[in-house]
């Protein structure tokens, strides 16, 4: 039992591995001779053996020749098997039995290829290129035409064609082609390619039909332009400008209408006509939208400042403003500090037509919100208008009918402003419409009532000395507003001016009897001042008892106090002068 434990001791001891102690640098001194890393590859690549080459391998009879032309054909024909979609493969098979002069093989390889994938235009190329390089023409124009007709889309077929046909001098040959290329309706650059055509062999008139078929089949502003610059350079000026009129009457309203534009005044600016051009310019600001505009707004101001006066120049700069404020309202149509500046600006030019076009696209411009603070700046612009009308325009009917529709947009159930109500009654007693004036009023009245208004109607009436329209106007003033101490005030004095003195009275009774009222200490003030001017000292002194049994202020207790001292005085006064009458009749 002690045995098998100590073997088994034993045997654990000598699996067990010792590993060595790590080693320590004693000599950490640099060495002597310091190897670096461009050192070690340089030396390996001195110390590199040639690279081996397979023995190059000589063909000495027909036999052989064939047996190797068909082992690579054989290597071909298995890679092709292997890797049918990868063209390298076809192309460098192809090519190889080219090299051997195998032009029927080399063109069943490259059919072969075709059948994969005839889509691929770069295999249709080094076919054709094969056949040509090879004077094939036949074969060549084959390619051509079949791969036209396969990939009508894709240009550089084309182009191929025709310069191979263009090089052989078959000229009616690659006109033709571009007549079967023209059917598809290509892009703008095959026309161009070919006008050029034509134009290289001097064919003013085919090059002009194919331009007018270009235009036709593509009306854009480019080819447009393409067009005159073509008659131009051709001088013939007549034809050039009829060009550019032909497609300014079709393109006006296109998007790249500015660059047709801006091309047709430079042509009439190098013809030396700077009337035409200037005229084209404001046509041309008139029309293109503001946001597409700015480079034509540059062009006029430096055609301008060439060319133009100072009024000239002037307007130029104003209309460049306008692109900009133009600019910034599209951005923020609700900044009505923008609209008055535009406004202000179309007003120093004096255009009727634009002024009231700019103040009807302001006045569209509604607030969001039926809050008073957001109408308030809004509401000016109505005012502006109508003014405008009024003053400068001087077209009273366009005036009454602003003032009308800024009415009706208001919303009176919420909130009204009496400066238009009473802005709008004041342009009919101008226009000597006192009835539509006192229509106006009175519906302000009613869908509106403001202190403002009732005030301003009143004078009204009262310059016109209608009293009974007075009178009644008070009392709506005063059944709408009770508590409103002026107009009770007012009315008194109206009164009292007709020398109604009674009505006077009742009418401050009246108002002293109101359960409330705004500020009661200037009706009492009123009430006392008018019984102290009619000289009713005891109607006086009551007054101020009654108001003292409503209220103990100091400053009726001292007011009260000084009426009684100039009551007395008064008093004094009179016992005086009925003493002096007294001693003057005993005298006589």
């Amino acid at each position: 039992m002690a045995s098998a434990e100590y073997s088994g001791y034993l045997t654990r001891k000598e699996t067990e591995v010792k590993l060595p102690r790590p080693t320590r640098v004693k000599n950490k001194t640099p060495a002597p001779i310091q190897v670096t890393a461009e050192q070690i590859l340089r030396e390996a690549r001195e110390r590199q053996e040639e690279a081996i080459h397979p023995p190059k391998q000589s063909i000495t009879d027909p036999t052989e020749l064939a047996d190797h032309r068909l082992r690579k054909r054989k290597e071909s024909e298995d890679s092709i098997r292997r890797v049918r979609w990868n063209k390298s493969v076809w192309v460098k098979y192809a090519k190889r039995e080219e090299s051997q002069k195998d032009f029927n093989r080399a063109r069943s390889v490259w059919e072969r290829a075709l059948d994969v994938d005839y889509r691929d235009h770069a295999m249709w190329l080094k076919y054709a290129g094969f056949e040509m390089k090879n004077k094939f023409i036949n074969h060549a124009r084959n390619v051509w035409d079949r791969v036209v007709t396969l990939l009508p889309r894709v240009d550089q077929l084309w182009y191929k064609y025709i310069y191979m046909e263009e090089m052989l001098g078959n000229i009616a040959g690659a006109r033709q082609i571009f007549e079967r290329w023209m059917s598809w309706e290509p892009d703008q650059q095959a026309w161009l390619s070919y006008v050029k055509f034509e134009l290289r062999f001097k064919e003013i008139e085919r090059a002009r039909a194919i331009f007018e078929r270009f235009v036709a089949c593509q009306p854009k502003v480019s080819a447009w332009i393409r067009f005159a610059k073509f008659e131009m350079k051709n001088r013939e000026i007549g034809r050039a400008r009829r060009c550019y009129e032909r497609a300014v009457d079709k393109l006006a309203d296109d998007e790249e209408a500015e660059l047709l534009f801006v091309a047709f005044a430079e042509f009439e600016e190098k013809c030396k006509e700077t009337e035409r051009a200037r005229c084209i310019y404001k046509f041309a600001l008139d029309h293109v939208p503001k946001g597409r505009a700015e480079d034509l707004y540059g062009k006029f101001v430096g055609f301008e400042k060439q060319y133009g006066d100072r009024e000239g120049i002037e307007d130029a700069i104003v209309r460049k403003r306008r692109f900009q404020y133009e600019d910034e309202v599209k951005k923020n149509p609700l900044n009505y500090d923008l609209w008055f500046d535009y406004i202000r600006l179309e007003e120093s030019g004096g255009n009727k037509e634009r002024i009231r076009e700019v103040y009807e696209r302001a006045i569209a411009n509604v607030p969001p919100a039926e809050e008073k603070h957001y109408w308030q700046r809004y509401i000016y612009l109505w005012i502006n208008y109508a003014l405008y009308e009024e003053l400068d325009a001087q077209d009273m009917e366009r005036t009454r009918a602003v003032y009308r529709e800024c009415r009706k947009l208001i919303p009176h159930q919420k909130f009204s402003f009496a400066k238009i109500w009473l802005m709008a009654a004041q342009f009919e007693i101008r226009q000597l419409n006192l009835g539509s004036a006192r229509l106006i009023l009175g519906n302000a009245i009613g869908q509106a009532p403001k202190d403002k208004i009732f005030k301003k109607y009143i004078e009204i009436e009262l310059q016109l000395g209608n009293i009974d329209r007075c009178r009644k106007l008070y009392e709506k003033y005063l059944e709408w507003s009770p508590e409103n101490c002026y107009a009770w005030s007012k009315f008194a004095e109206l009164e009292r001016s007709l020398s109604e003195t009674e009505r006077a009275r009742a009418i401050f009774e009246l108002a002293i009897a109101q359960p409330a009222l705004d500020m009661p200490e200037l009706l009492w003030k009123a009430y006392i001042d008018f019984e102290t001017s009619e000289g009713e000292f005891e109607r006086t002194r009551q007054l101020y008892e009654r108001l003292l049994d409503r209220t103990k202020h100091g400053k009726v207790w001292i007011s009260y106090s000084k009426f009684e001292a100039s009551a007395l005085e008064e008093d004094e006064q009179a016992l005086e002068l009925s003493e002096d009458d007294a001693k003057a009749v005993r005298e006589m």
